[in-house]
């Protein structure tokens, strides 16, 4: 499913907005989620799931095709933690 299709189904959803309209509440939304997790909070979506920004440490890794050692450096990467609820629904 893509941005598109999501604004596609608000708009046929929820009545009294336009096509472009439900698009722009889509984008509203998911710049809300990136602000959020890019200042470090998280982000919360009650019966769906958590998303949280977390630090990775530098570490040591290995070139596969030569094996030689290298540095990989330490980077933010973003988890998701579903809800008991979405978990139960995908597992039916």
């Amino acid at each position: 499913m893509t941005k598109a299709d999501i604004a596609e189904n608000v708009y046929g959803q929820i009545g009294g907005f336009t096509k472009r309209q439900s698009a722009e509440m889509v984008d509203v939304v998911f710049t809300l989620m990136k602000n959020a997790l890019t200042a470090g909070r998280e982000v919360k979506l009650s019966g769906f799931g958590k998303f949280t920004v977390r630090q990775k440490k530098s570490r040591i890794g290995r070139n596969p095709q030569t094996g030689e050692p290298l540095v990989i450096t330490g980077r933010r990467v973003i988890t998701f933690k579903p809800s008991q609820i979405l978990r139960n629904a995908v597992n039916r």
